[in-house]
C-alpha cells in the first residue's frame, strides 16, 4: 500500500484515477479529489502546502510525470492525483471485478477443461503434419482419446496429445465441452505412502474401511472436504488424506505412429514368451501332481487338493484361478491357499503360467495390452480403481474380494471398469 513520499500532482482524467471530493491546496486553487490512499493523511501539493486525505483505496500507475509536467497537466486540467514518488514501487488493492476483467485480458481460460478436444470417432482419427489429408501421418487420436488444441487452420485444428503434435479435422473431435471431458476423463489419486488407510469419514478418528498399498491409482469421486478426497475401492467409497496421495486428471491420450508399432510388436513378444513358459510350466506341474496324488493317501488327508495349471490361454487362466473359490483374503497376501489380496491373487495366478506380474492393483493397469470392456475373454485381468480381478467368461470375475468375503465370483460389471489388460 501507499505509505509515504506522494504528491499531489495533476494528469488527465483518462489516464489516472481522480480523487473525488474538494481540497484547498494553499496558495494555488480549490480542488477536487476522490477516495485517497489507505493510510495516508497528508499529501504533498506542487507549491509544497498540503492537502488532509481521508482513508481509501487507489490504484497504482504506470507512468509518472516529471514536475513541470505536472504543473502543466494541473493548469491545463485543474484535476490532481495521488502519484507515488519517483523510484518507488506501487501498491494497489484491485477491486475483484477488475482483477477478473485483467485475467480475460491475458486470455486465462475459462476452465480447466478450455481448448480440450475430444474424439468422437468409430475408431481413431489420424494426426497430420500439416492441414491437409494429403500430409503425413504421424499418429492416431482414438476415440474419446484427448487431446489440447492450441490453434485454429480453416476446418482443422492443430492439437498435442501425447508426445504427438499435428492436425486433425475439426469434425471428428469436439472442443471445449466440458461435460464431455469430465465423463471420458477420470479423477485419480495415486497412493504416495507404503500402506493408505480409507476411513468411512473425512477423520482420523472415523472407523478403517480398507487399506492400499503405495503407487494405487483409486478414483477420485468427491473432493469437496478440504484436506480429504472419496475415493473407490473394493470395499466401497471412503476417504483419504491428501497428503498421502497425488492427484490428476488421466486422459487417454493420442498414439504416434512409433509408440504403436514398438506396443505392437512388444505385444506380440510377450504373447509368445508367455505361452512358451505357461506350456513349460503346465507339464512340470503336471508331473509334479502325478507324483504327489499316488504318494498321497486319500483316507488321512483333509486338505483341499487343486488341479496344476495345463494349457497356455486364457481359458485355463480362468479354469485354475477359479478352483481357489472360497480361500482367503489376507491383505498384503500372495497365497492361493492361505491367503491373498487381490493384486496377489492375480499375480499369484499368473506365476503359475510362468508370467511374472507386479504385486499392485495400480501397476496392473500397465501390464499386457488394453481391450475394450465388451472385448472381454477369459483370463483377462479386470482393473477397476484400487482393485483387480480375473475374466472368467460369461459376464463373471473371479477375485479376492475382502476379509469378509475371500475368493469369490462377481459380476464383471459390478462396479465401473477402470481398464482391461489382456496377456494373452
Amino acid at each position: 500500500m501507499y505509505r509515504k513520499g506522494l504528491k499531489v500532482t495533476a494528469c488527465s482524467i483518462a489516464s489516472a484515477v481522480v480523487l473525488a471530493g474538494t481540497a484547498v491546496v494553499p496558495g494555488t486553487l480549490m480542488v477536487p479529489y476522490a477516495a485517497p490512499v489507505a493510510g495516508v493523511s497528508q499529501a504533498t501539493a506542487i507549491d509544497g502546502g498540503s492537502v488532509g486525505l481521508v482513508s481509501g483505496v487507489s490504484l497504482s500507475f504506470s507512468k509518472y510525470l516529471t514536475q513541470s509536467e505536472q504543473s502543466a497537466k494541473l493548469t491545463a486540467n485543474d484535476t490532481p492525483v495521488v502519484q507515488e514518488a519517483a523510484d518507488q514501487e506501487a501498491e494497489a488493492e484491485v477491486p475483484q471485478d477488475e482483477a477478473a476483467s485483467a485475467a480475460a485480458d491475458q486470455g486465462e481460460p475459462e476452465s480447466e477443461y478450455a481448448n480440450i478436444a475430444i474424439a468422437q470417432v468409430d475408431n481413431y482419427v489420424n494426426i497430420r503434419s500439416e492441414a491437409n489429408q494429403e500430409s503425413e501421418v504421424l499418429g492416431k487420436l482414438y476415440n474419446n482419446s484427448a487431446a489440447t488444441v492450441l490453434a485454429t487452420e480453416g476446418d482443422w485444428y492443430q492439437i498435442t496429445s501425447g508426445s504427438v503434435t499435428g492436425y486433425v479435422k475439426s469434425e471428428y473431435v469436439v472442443r471445449d465441452n466440458a461435460e464431455l471431458a469430465r465423463s471420458v476423463s477420470r479423477r485419480v489419486a495415486t497412493v504416495t505412502t507404503t500402506t493408505l488407510h480409507v476411513r468411512t469419514e473425512p477423520s482420523v478418528d472415523s472407523a478403517l474401511l480398507g487399506s492400499v498399498p503405495i503407487e494405487d491409482e483409486l478414483t477420485v469421486t468427491d473432493e469437496s472436504t478440504p484436506g480429504w478426497v472419496k475415493v473407490a475401492i473394493e470395499e466401497g467409497d471412503g476417504y483419504v488424506s491428501t497428503d498421502y496421495v497425488t492427484l490428476s486428471t488421466v486422459y487417454v491420450q493420442a498414439e504416434s505412429k512409433a509408440e504403436e508399432e514398438a506396443r505392437l510388436a512388444k505385444e506380440e513378444a510377450e504373447r509368445q514368451a508367455a505361452q512358451e513358459a505357461a506350456a513349460q510350466k503346465a507339464a512340470e506341474e503336471k508331473a509334479a501332481q502325478a507324483a504327489k496324488q499316488q504318494a498321497a493317501s486319500s483316507s488321512s488327508s483333509s486338505s483341499a487338493s487343486y488341479s496344476a495349471p495345463s494349457g497356455s490361454g486364457g481359458s485355463s487362466v480362468a479354469g485354475y484361478a477359479s478352483q481357489f473359490i472360497g480361500n482367503p483374503y489376507v491383505y498384503g497376501g500372495s497365497s492361493l491357499t492361505n491367503g491373498t489380496d487381490c493384486s496377489g491373487f492375480v499375480m499369484s495366478v499368473y506365476a503359475a503360467f510362468g508370467v511374472s506380474l507386479p504385486h499392485s492393483s495400480g501397476a496392473l493397469q500397465g501390464v499386457g495390452y488394453g481391450v475394450s470392456a465388451d472385448a472381454m475373454q477369459p483370463g483377462d485381468i479386470v482393473c477397476y480403481s484400487g482393485h483387480v480381478g480375473i475374466y472368467v467368461g460369461g459376464g463373471t470375475i473371479v477375485h479376492a474380494s475382502t476379509p469378509e468375503s475371500g475368493i469369490k465370483y462377481s459380476n464383471a460389471n459390478y462396479k465401473p471398469i477402470v481398464t482391461v489388460r489382456r496377456i494373452f
